[in-house]
């Protein structure tokens, strides 16, 4: 009985240890390991949030094992951005601001057309241009340090500065445009010279068509010219109208008049000052040529 009874207590314990090692072989094997409970590795905080949740966002059936020497959590990025790296101004805001950007730009010879309160990418890359000059870091955005530092080296910008009544900034001519009489159109400008013989006459902003209708580049010449006109296909009025290039003329606008850059034509060139195209259109005749270019 006693060799019995010391059998049997042998094989119970050897079957104890058994199922521990099953028991531990569940709770730490396989490809996943533990799941927060006691014998996983516990989640931290970083790869809890790699996996869309946060640390307190589960709820483990145990304490995780050995607390006291887990790892302390520290911050998982810095702190939000000064102040002075607050963007005040950036691509496609429009707003007065802007436009007394543009005007203090336009002081340092930065921004070379009349402003227009809208910052797109003409604007950016002047801004660029300064951030680069002036050793500051280069965001093609205005942030405080930017701001600042343009606030200090130039001056409040008058009525005449920021809403200027004469046309944007001449772009250096074509080498087509400095011989005979020529509308010089560019496009990068946004300009058109009237030349002959290299001598500008007088100058317009103007405005292209859009990216699915847009103004032909090239050299043409003055096909015909109507003084009244209505468009045949868009129903819209022309006068003014100088023909160049399979219906594309450059013609008064009074859309370009009244909306300014935030509208484009279908394929003309706009031009926005009524009176001297009036004067322009009896000075040009058919065969002159024509440049568009950028």
């Amino acid at each position: 009985m006693k060799r019995s009874s010391a059998i049997r207590r042998a094989v119970l314990a050897a079957a104890a240890v058994a199922l521990v090692v099953t028991g531990c072989t569940d709770r730490t094997g396989g490809s996943g390991g533990g799941s927060g409970g006691g014998g996983g590795t516990p989640q931290s905080p970083a790869s809890a949030s790699a996996t869309g949740g946060s640390a307190s966002d589960g709820k483990p059936s145990s304490p995780a094992p050995s607390s006291s020497s887990a790892a302390p959590s520290s911050p998982s990025s810095p702190s939000s951005p000064s102040s002075s790296a607050e963007v005040l101004m950036k691509d496609g805001d429009e707003n007065e601001q802007v436009r007394e950007l543009q005007a203090r730009l336009r002081q340092l010879d930065l921004f070379d057309r009349a402003p227009t309160g809208f910052y797109g990418s003409i604007t950016g890359k002047s801004v660029a241009a300064f951030q680069k000059r002036r050793g500051l870091p280069v965001t093609s955005t205005v942030d405080a340090a930017t701001w600042e530092l343009l606030l200090s080296l130039t001056k409040e910008p008058t009525a005449d500065e920021l809403k200027p009544s004469t046309t944007n900034k001449l772009d250096t001519p074509d080498p087509r445009c400095t011989t005979g009489r020529v509308l010089c159109i560019s496009k990068e400008s946004r300009t058109l010279a009237w030349m002959i013989d290299g001598k500008v006459v007088s100058s317009f902003d103007v405005r292209f068509g859009s990216e699915n209708t847009p103004t032909r580049e090239g050299e043409f010449k003055v096909e015909w010219k109507a003084r009244e006109w209505t468009s045949t296909i868009y129903h819209t009025p022309m006068p003014y109208s100088m023909f160049f290039s399979r219906g594309q003329a450059v013609h008064y606008s009074a859309d370009f008049a009244a909306r300014g850059y935030a509208g484009a034509s279908h394929g003309c060139v706009n031009v926005r000052d009524r009176a001297k195209l009036a004067a322009l259109f009896d000075q040009v005749k058919p065969g002159d040529k024509v440049v568009v270019h950028w």
